[in-house]
């Protein structure tokens, strides 16, 4: 009898802590959610507790409930934007064949997506990277990490390219250093000076020159 109440309680406890685990996972996404843009736009120095209340309806208890600081929120949320905004190119990416056509998804995504990342506050890699510059390592870490990791992705790339002989005179580092300079430095252009033909244009000749590589 008391192992099959044991039995019971174990379970009834087990329950109640996943659904408690649930439930906190579902707030903190919540909270990422509807932050991204805040913290896209307004830099982890300039989003304030208030803002972050507002967009989430949440108390300062509720929102520090489910993380511990605003640095940990930040990096959650960076997370969160980058993934959302590198989605739709990596999926474009493995359902591309060659290694050309792999690279020409990024021109093609920004070509054609500029006014959505334009309108969310621009790069979040860009922006992130900014932003903690000198002022919070652990964030400028998390951009330095998604960088680097992205570069390794173009020069893996590159090198497949190479293998199959699609490329001929080429050297993997230095593309993928301007193949990710042209892109970052033409948002950046284009977003603040509010033209975006900088980035078309700097787009153009970075396809001339993976079809020519």
């Amino acid at each position: 009898m008391k192992l099959i109440f044991r039995a019971k309680f174990c379970l009834k406890y087990t329950n109640w802590y996943i659904c408690e685990v649930k439930k906190s996972e579902l707030t903190k996404n919540y909270i990422i959610e509807k932050t991204a843009t805040v913290f896209n736009k307004r830099g982890f120095i300039g989003t304030s507790l208030a803002e972050i209340s507002q967009a989430t309806g949440l108390t300062k208890g509720g929102i520090y409930g489910n993380f511990k600081d605003k640095l940990s929120l930040s990096i959650a949320v960076f997370e969160y934007n980058w993934a959302s905004q590198r989605k739709p190119i990596l999926q474009k990416i493995n359902e591309s064949s060659s290694a050309k056509e792999k690279l020409l998804v990024f021109t093609h995504h920004y070509r054609r997506h500029y006014k959505e990342v334009f309108e969310n506050g621009g790069c979040a890699l860009l922006n992130t990277a900014t932003d903690s510059d000198d002022i919070e390592p652990a964030l400028q870490t998390c951009a330095k990490k998604a960088l680097l990791s992205w570069k390794h992705e173009i020069e893996n790339i590159i090198k497949l390219g190479l293998e199959k002989r699609e490329f001929k005179n080429v050297h993997p580092e230095e593309f993928s250093s301007l193949f990710i300079a042209l892109i970052e430095g033409s948002i950046l252009l284009a977003k603040t000076t509010s033209k975006p033909k900088f980035l078309i244009q700097n787009l153009d000749f970075l396809e001339k020159q993976i079809k020519n590589i």
